[in-house]
């Protein structure tokens, strides 16, 4: 028996398919919710292997342990020989004052829904709607996200659902309505099969 997410997944053909093909999928909250802004901001505007190269030396630079704390005493010319763009290095650094200075945690943030946490973000400098989007899946485990700001998740979904060619993005939200109200598992199978199907 699926669980209510797969359950509902599965009434939408298309989307059945994909959840067959991949297997069962989480929406798990991150370990430590500063790590994961900290990873979403390193990713911004990078290919998924870059990014992870990037974020390796930087894990690496602060011995592991990426907290606000080690991050404002970090070395500025270190961290961008570590690969982070001089932009980046502030962003990362304005959100770890962030985080010293407000609750952002999921224990914090949870009488906050979706729309506050990405008001409550945004307004750090540097963390834009993706961003957000990110954290709330990845960190905060909120089931019912649809981040058509990340152009895997369009280009995905055109692939499935459009047969590659261009959707608005009225038209994805439409798709994405029957996965209601686990958008983020359905976002998670897109994502699987743009990166690892036939495209």
């Amino acid at each position: 028996m699926d669980d209510p997410a797969h359950e509902t997944l599965r009434a939408d053909p298309q989307m059945a398919t994909l959840v067959d093909r991949w297997g069962p999928v989480e929406v798990a909250p991150a370990e430590d919710e500063f790590e994961r802004l900290a990873v979403s901001i390193v990713n911004q505007q990078l290919s998924t292997a870059s990014a992870t190269a990037v974020r390796e030396r930087v894990f690496d630079l602060l011995d592991g342990q990426v907290t606000p704390d080690r991050v404002l005493a970090a070395d500025e010319r270190a961290l961008r020989e570590a690969g982070l763009s001089t932009a980046k290095v502030e962003y990362v650094r304005n959100a770890a004052r962030a985080f010293q200075e407000r609750d952002l945690t999921r224990e914090g943030l949870a009488d906050h829904d979706d729309q506050a946490v990405i008001d409550a973000l945004t307004d750090i400098r540097g963390v834009g709607t993706w961003t957000a989007h990110m954290y709330l899946i990845f960190a905060l485990a909120r089931e019912d996200i649809l981040p058509l700001g990340d152009l895997a998740v369009r280009k995905g979904i055109q692939q499935v659902y459009g047969n590659g060619a261009e959707l608005s993005r009225d038209e994805m939200r439409e798709v994405a309505a029957a996965w209601r109200p686990y958008r983020s598992y359905g976002t998670r199978y897109i994502w699987l099969e743009y990166e690892n199907g036939d495209a």
